[in-house]
Parts: C-alpha cells; sequence; structure tokens
C-alpha cells in the first residue's frame, strides 16, 4: 500500500521539524501533541488533530516521536490506536527500549498493523536539515514501503529485525555519551595546562581524534552555551536503557555505566535536566571545584 498520508504523533523539538519535512514531501500530514499549542504550530503545513484517535484516523502510516517507551506504550497500546487500522504502518521514532519495541511490533501485528522502530541520530539540526541517521528494524518488505518516507527526514538503513533499531540507537548513544564524556575531559586538561581551548580543538580537529561531537559540542562547552538541542535527562535515559539492554544480553559495559553516573549525576543532583547533554562539561566543572 502506497503511503500518501501520515499521522505524527508527538511534535516537540523533533517531531516538528520531521513533520514539516515531510509535508514537504508532498504527504498529507495530520499533528497530535500532547501540548496542543506545539501541534498548532505546524497548522501551515499541517491538519492539527485534538487527539491521538483523530491524528491517526484514515492515515496510512502513523509516526511516534514520543518521550519514552511508556508513552508510547500508553499512546499507542493504552489508546488503542490500532483498533480500525488494519495494514497501517506505524514507525516509532521514539527512543525507547528493545524489548519494547519487540511487544510493540507483536501487539500490532496481531492486531493487523505493521511497525518498524526506527530511532534517529543527527538531533535538531538533522531534523530540520532532512539529513537525520534512521536505524530501522522490522520486515524487509515494511522498510522498503516507507523508503520515501524515511527519504524525506534523512537517510534510513535497515539493520535488523524488530528491536534492532532501537539497538543500534543505544550502541549511538553509548558513542554520543561517551565521547561528550572524552571532550569535556580533553578540553578541561587543554585549559588547566594552559592552552587556549579553541585553538586545541582546531588542532585536534585536524587529526585522529576529530569527530563531529568534539567539532559542535566542544564548540558549546568553550562558549559556555548549554541550550538544549538534546537534553541531559534524555541522555541519561538512553544510556540508562543500554545498560538494562546489555544486562539481558548478559554483558557489561563499564564505560557507560561510568558515564552514566555523570549524567545521572547532572542531572538530579545538579538540577541540569534540561540543559543541552553537552552539560556533563558543568558537571566536570563542579567535581573538579569541589561543589
Amino acid at each position: 500500500m502506497a503511503i500518501r498520508s501520515i499521522a505524527v504523533l508527538g511534535t516537540g523539538i523533533m517531531g516538528a521539524p520531521m513533520a514539516r519535512n515531510l509535508a514537504r514531501a508532498g504527504f498529507a500530514v495530520r499533528v497530535w501533541n500532547r501540548t496542543r499549542a506545539k501541534a498548532e504550530a505546524l497548522a501551515d503545513v499541517a491538519e492539527v488533530a485534538g487527539t491521538p484517535q483523530l491524528a491517526v484516523a484514515g492515515a496510512d502510516a502513523v509516526i511516534t516521536m514520543l518521550e519514552s517507551g511508556a508513552v508510547v506504550t500508553e499512546i499507542v497500546l493504552g489508546e488503542q490506536l490500532f483498533q480500525h487500522s488494519e495494514g497501517v504502518l506505524f514507525i516509532d521514532m521514539s527512543s525507547i527500549e528493545p524489548h519494547l519495541a519487540r511487544d510493540h511490533a507483536q501487539a500490532l501485528e496481531a492486531a493487523g498493523c505493521r511497525h518498524l522502530d526506527a530511532p534517529v541520530s543527527g538531533g535538531e539540526v538533522g531534523a530540520v536539515e532532512g539529513r537525520l541517521a534512521i536505524m530501522v528494524g522490522g520486515r524487509d518488505e515494511d522498510f522498503a514501503s516507507a523508503a520515501a518516507v524515511f527519504a524525506a527526514m534523512g537517510k534510513a538503513t535497515h539493520v535488523g529485525p524488530h528491536g534492532a533499531g532501537q539497538t543500534a540507537k543505544l550502541a549511538n548513544q553509548v558513542i554520543v555519551g561517551i565521547t561528550i564524556g572524552a571532550v569535556s575531559e580533553a578540553l578541561t586538561l587543554a585549559v588547566a595546562g594552559g592552552c587556549d581551548p579553541k585553538q586545541v580543538q582546531t588542532a585536534l580537529m585536524g587529526g585522529f581524534a576529530t569527530s563531529r561531537i568534539l567539532e559542535l559540542h566542544g564548540s558549546r562547552m568553550i562558549a559556555d552555551d548549554f541550550r538544549p538541542g538534546a537534553m541531559a535527562r534524555v541522555q541519561l535515559k538512553d544510556m540508562d536503557n543500554a545498560i538494562e539492554a546489555a544486562r539481558r544480553a548478559g554483558i557489561r559495559l563499564p564505560l557507560t555505566e561510568a558515564a552514566r553516573q555523570a549524567y545521572a549525576d547532572l542531572t538530579h543532583k545538579l538540577g541540569m535536566a534540561e540543559k543541552d547533554h553537552s552539560a556533563y562539561h558543568l558537571w566536570l566543572r563542579a567535581l573538579n571545584s569541589g561543589t
């Protein structure tokens, strides 16, 4: 079934620009968000629905971009959005636990619907520019049917069966979370040694240590600009989910566990849950100041 109409549930920092790009690509888009004003900001390109049920009515595909696995379960299964939706493709682009993604797929398929878990990486900038990295788990034929949908938002890669997309996203977040810590420690060391941190960043960008995180988040740290792109509390959630997925697989991730504690302290002890995850740098500053 060709996908022409799409319901987008969750129009926050990421969901809103994703919905705009879908509309720009020619899809008929209907949006819903718990905070209605965030959905109404898209009224120039999409129809605004007052409830999730109204949003999904008649849609060929449903995209969820929600805060957590518990919220996805509540909205999709608790609200029984799959009723009268036989054949509809549910694409969960939220970042949730892999085992929950598999549970959702099983429940939706039992109701005659289709499911892909398709979390993203690239942050707000990637969402706005339509160049998200999309990691997809599910059936080959469902992935193929969603090709044009994904192309409107970025580059999609089919990484395995149901739940594999979420596992790949956790792998991504492990790298992001730990690398933010490494960049923060490197810049802290540089300043302590009398270096100009901006010049150190420039020098490192020409060598083997170069990375997007050094470039973008390093600049945030140097400028003390921690306005949220990806919030610290969300990074903590992802680290928790990665550690739980590792536990279920019978393995340990010691660097992830150490970085997770830093994000937990930043979120809870320092009260910086809503700051960008690069505010790890503030946690490190507090650690070294003894506060």
